[in-house]
């Protein structure tokens, strides 16, 4: 098996051990939808754009470089023996070669290993959030209900509870079902949301809390049916948070946070609110909105309410997320990847492979294979932008987490492109930056002491375990 500089395999064996060349048609669709002319030589690999290295570790920069640290926190300058200092923290730093013609570069400083204590033994559950219903659920668990088990497991002796991705599904009906086909993986679900919980229930005029009490006893009926109806909860909820809206009268700590998560949280605001006004499918969306940095877009973000409406949202997610965490280590779930017509599609286009999606080759239990629908990142894009979007979506499902589980770990090491044109027989094996993207995840791990685990079940390629162990990232078994 050989990888070309693109990182696309020749050939692999699939589930039966029967070795599939690759096709010229199937490798063209995806050096297109790279953005690769397939006629030009690729570019070497190097370190113009960016490095790794590890905390302590006395890479060789150049004598006379300059380092600005991250967030602008101070500046340094590289001695005569041209390596890097061994006190230099960990971060995301930007590196300026010697020379005024030299781009700067991408520095990364990871520990290498993720935050693992030597003596972590306990035990917890799995628990679907929506399905965790309890008497005063809308039809659908929320996040007082995960906080309630989070205290009952406590109190019999456990300390973790993993879950479902909360991830933001589009703010339209029909709303997707699935945690796994999200709108957004940073952005979280207000679905979720314990309306009865909202600060400024009580400032509510008569009429609007009668309104508020009506709905909330709707909400509470649909209980009585096992099926989950999210579109009548999304209806019921959305009108509730409506009219707490109307008499939120600003809290500094929404400030803080929206000042926190900056343009990424307005741009996802953003996107909700344009898609409640063209529907989820950006592509579909008039030209003047169809990208992020649009002059009408920021001008959105500037005078548009249901921007911050929607940024409202976010934080009080955030808030009953931080009180639902505050008994036990809570497990966040991330999901392969996400709708390409969603929120992250969006703010993301540039660095998103178009008409390919995710998925597995033939097995014994699908002898088509599988189309997951999920759009991948193109790896040389998402490199050249320092792995921003990467390190955004993991740092935000770290966010109030004891851990991460990381779903189909195997997708840091390469992902089964499918183009869209060709199906699943068409699809090749696309390898990703690993060690790159571990470092990243162990980075983040420590900041935010967090465990990891890698769900590896299923074929996994030789070497792999050995290598996210080495990483301290756990594993996983049924």
């Amino acid at each position: 098996m050989a990888t070309d500089r693109w990182g696309i395999e020749d050939r692999f064996h699939d589930a039966f051990g029967v070795e599939r060349v690759i096709g010229d048609d199937s490798r063209a669709e995806v050096l297109r939808a790279m953005g690769v002319d397939p006629d030009e030589p690729a570019p070497p690999p190097d370190d113009r754009l960016l490095r790794v290295v590890r905390t302590g570790e006395r890479a060789a920069v150049g004598a006379g470089a300059e380092l600005l640290l991250e967030n602008g926190t101070g500046r340094l300058t590289v001695g005569m023996d041209g390596n890097l200092p061994p006190d230099l923290p960990g971060g995301y730093h930007t590196l300026l070669p010697p020379g005024a013609a030299q781009e700067p570069v991408h520095l990364i400083v990871s520990p290498g290993v993720c935050f693992l204590p030597d003596d972590l033994k306990t035990w917890g559950w799995a628990i679907q959030v929506y399905a965790a219903r309890s008497r005063e659920s809308w039809g659908i668990g929320d996040l007082a209900d995960l906080r309630a088990l989070g205290a009952w497991t406590r109190a019999l002796g456990g300390g973790a509870v993993m879950i479902n991705p909360l991830a933001a599904p589009a703010p339209v009906i029909p709303v997707e079902a699935s945690p796994y086909y999200p709108s957004s993986r940073r952005f979280r679900n207000p679905l979720y949301l314990r309306i009865e919980e909202i600060p400024g229930a009580d400032c509510l005029d008569d009429a609007s809390r009668a309104e508020l009490t009506r709905l909330g006893e709707d909400g509470r009926a649909l209980n009585a049916d096992r099926r989950i109806d999210r579109n009548r909860v999304m209806s019921l909820k959305l009108r509730a948070l409506e009219l707490l809206w109307k008499d939120f009268r600003g809290d500094v700590a929404f400030d803080d946070y929206r000042r926190t998560e900056g343009d990424a949280l307005e741009e996802f605001a953003a996107y909700c609110a344009l898609a409640e006004r063209h529907g989820k499918d950006w592509r579909r969306w008039p030209s003047e909105v169809r990208h992020p940095t649009a002059p009408a877009v920021r001008q959105l973000i500037s005078d548009e309410p249901r921007v911050r409406f929607h940024a409202w949202l976010q934080w009080l997610l955030d808030e009953q997320l931080c009180q639902a965490s505050r008994d036990v280590k809570i497990i966040n779930d991330l999901p392969v990847g996400f709708d390409i017509a969603g929120a992250d599609g969006w703010c993301w286009q540039d660095m998103v492979a178009e008409n390919i999606s995710v998925g597995c080759p033939p097995d014994p239990f699908n002898l088509n294979g599988q189309d997951w629908g999920l759009a991948p990142f193109i790896p040389a894009k998402l490199r050249a932008a320092g792995y921003a979007p990467f390190i955004q979506t993991i740092r935000a499902l770290l966010r109030h987490a004891g851990g991460l589980r990381i779903d189909h770990v195997m997708g840091l090491f390469r992902l089964f492109w499918i183009p869209r044109r060709l199906g699943p027989q068409g699809g090749t094996y696309v390898r990703y930056p690993a060690e790159e993207l571990l470092a990243i995840v162990a980075l983040e791990s420590q900041r935010a002491r967090a465990a990891i685990v890698g769900e590896d079940l299923g074929t996994v390629l030789p070497g792999t375990r050995e290598i996210l162990a080495a990483h301290r990232l756990l594993s996983y078994r049924l």
